[in-house]
């Protein structure tokens, strides 16, 4: 893999690593959590640093490189000198470091619901407790072909890709994406899947992390790694144990199969680039990683479906802060830019949520959220108020290249969760809004349904001991033959609206592309894929009043209200950027 190197180091975590291909860089193993003291960063190094250079630089800090990405200038550093950081902050060719936290505290408000599993707001509110109206299966969707796909058995269910024309009748009929790839930066994708497999490319897919075995206090978060035999906690390229990665790759290119549902290009190829741990967090060396891999490996569309954390907003200068905090957001930023833009300049369109806190990314706003996974024992997060749009920024959605999708419900509303901003937002797709119907209460057919792991299904008490669902978010369907079926369950995000950008410019790529010399398969520029994306998007202008209302009526009998105000015109606009995406539109039918 050009530009990722693994180095040899004399650390008990170093003997661990091998090159990046097959490990992630900075793994911390459960052997190597015993080393007393030690800690991890990634390094920052200034552009055109010799490796000489920089070998030099974090040795003098005191620290030891285990692994190196080249091509972004940065590298996994392992150390026991607790003054690394202003060490290396004395280095003239290092610009920045960051905690690697593999091993860490999770906040103590989020244990309890899932072994430290990081707080998914949007998919807390489908999930809480409380009544709500069921999905319905009804029977199978089918029509003669006559030579047009024949509609998969759940594609009643599927207003989502009713709503942007990703129908047998619409744009499945013209659907070139054999030989796209599309890359999914996640949890991880489950390979197996019934709905997922026909698309899935096991050999292209990588794994850049591991699951976190303790936190700082020694508590579970993903578990004891009783998956893998040698206790690396190193889970295949084809394994999701959070499920939020596989119903993203699921949304974006579930087949047409004969069972359950298909996504958005039911051709594309599908390539797992994991990124985060079971417990939903991502961090900045995966992220790094995966990213120039997919650079390098000639991946079409990338769906990032995450913010990098701790930090939801990176601040280069909020008082709040300290020194070391606000160097460590400088660092994030900019090793980040430096991956997306590696990403872009290779042909990879770049495609982001915009985030479910329900703000307005353009205004000073407060975050009381981070650091959201904590270096040790102890820390917490705290209120930052009055957050500078100018020197704040969430990683990756605000990045330079990135196409930026907030979320809308069955009624094209934008969702209530949705944050959103004029000149933040580029485009809007499904996302799912449970409160978006007449009544205002939650009925979970207002999500996105999509693939659903079936060992997570049985772990969450989705399904009994016959394989029965037994909850009122999923649905169970089977082929024709009765033998084969597969679990499906309903989310709702902007990470579900994202992966819907994404598999339509997946669809433009198949279109409106060439062979790819370097690769195979089709190529088109980031820059192409992005004017055809946002040009054919259909424009929905702002509700009248600007300032809308959301009314809930919360499964606890209390309702929630909350007012957004959309700014912008008719054509482009804070809602909804230039528009709804359009699958029909953006392939010119």
């Amino acid at each position: 893999m050009p530009g990722l190197r693994s180095l040899a180091a004399t650390s008990t975590l170093a003997l661990a690593l091998t090159a990046l291909v097959a490990s992630p860089a900075g793994a911390i193993t459960s052997a190597d959590s015993e080393v007393a003291g030690e800690q991890q960063y990634v390094v920052l190094f200034a552009e055109g640093a010799s490796e000489s250079a920089t070998r030099a630089a974090v040795e003098a800090a005191g620290g030891t490189i285990v692994a190196e990405n080249t091509e972004v200038g940065v590298a996994t550093v392992v150390t026991t000198d607790s003054d690394f950081a202003a060490q290396a902050a004395a280095q003239s060719v290092i610009e920045g470091t960051a905690l690697n936290r593999v091993i860490a505290d999770v906040p103590e408000a989020q244990k309890g619901a899932g072994a430290g599993k990081k707080l998914d707001s949007a998919k807390a509110d489908l999930r809480s407790a409380g009544t709500g109206a069921a999905a319905v299966t009804g029977a199978p969707a089918t029509r003669p072909s006559q030579g047009k796909p024949i509609a998969e058995p759940l594609a009643d269910l599927q207003w989502d890709m009713q709503a942007i024309g990703a129908t047998v009748d619409g744009s499945y009929r013209h659907d070139k994406t054999k030989g796209v790839l599309v890359g999914i930066i996640d949890t991880g994708v489950d390979g197996s899947h019934p709905d997922i497999a026909p698309n899935f490319d096991a050999e292209l897919s990588r794994n850049f992390t591991v699951d976190i075995e303790v936190d700082a206090n020694g508590d579970p978060v993903d578990g004891p790694c009783a998956d893998e035999p040698d206790q690396s906690c190193e889970d295949a390229a084809d394994v999701d144990e959070n499920g939020h990665g596989t119903h993203v790759a699921s949304t974006i290119g579930s087949p047409i199969n004969g069972i359950g549902i298909a996504g958005v290009a039911p051709d594309v190829t599908l390539v797992n680039l994991r990124a985060a741990q079971d417990s939903g967090y991502f961090f900045l060396q995966a992220s790094v990683d995966a990213l120039t891999y997919a650079g390098d490996v000639g991946i079409d569309v990338v769906n990032m479906s995450y913010y990098v954390d701790p930090w939801l907003f990176n601040c280069t200068s909020h008082p709040a802060d300290s020194a070391e905090d606000q160097a460590e957001q400088q660092t994030i930023i900019t090793a980040m830019q430096r991956a997306l833009d590696y990403a872009r300049d290779h042909g990879v369109t770049l495609v982001s949520a915009a985030g479910n806190g329900a703000t307005d990314y353009t205004k000073a706003i407060s975050d009381s959220s981070s650091p959201d996974f904590a270096s040790e024992p102890g820390e917490v997060a705290y209120t930052r108020d009055l957050l500078d749009p100018a020197s704040c920024i969430s990683m990756p959605s605000e990045g330079e290249g990135v196409i930026t999708v907030s979320s809308t419900g069955q009624s094209d509303r934008k969702a209530y969760y949705s944050d959103y901003g004029n000149g933040y937002v580029d485009v809007a797709a499904p996302g799912g809004d449970v409160y978006d119907n007449a009544e205002g209460t939650r009925q979970y057919p207002g999500g996105i349904l999509a693939a659903y792991p079936a060992a997570l299904a049985e772990e969450e008490g989705a399904i009994d001991e016959n394989g029965d669902v037994v909850v009122p978010w999923a649905v169970k369907n089977c082929d024709a033959s009765g033998e084969t079926c597969a679990y499906y369950q309903y989310l709702q995000g902007t990470s579900m609206a994202s992966p819907h950008a994404a598999g339509v410019a997946a669809l433009i790529v198949g279109q409106y592309g060439k062979f790819d010399k370097a690769h195979g398969g089709t190529t088109l520029s980031p820059a192409k894929t992005e004017s055809i994306l946002l040009s054919t998007a259909v424009d929905t202008a702002c509700p009248d009043p600007a300032a809308f209302t959301y009314v809930r009526h919360l499964p606890t009998g209390a309702t929630a209200t909350t007012t957004h105000t959309c700014e912008g015109g008719p054509t482009k606009n804070g809602f909804f950027g230039d528009g709804i995406v359009n699958a029909l539109a953006a392939i010119g039918r």
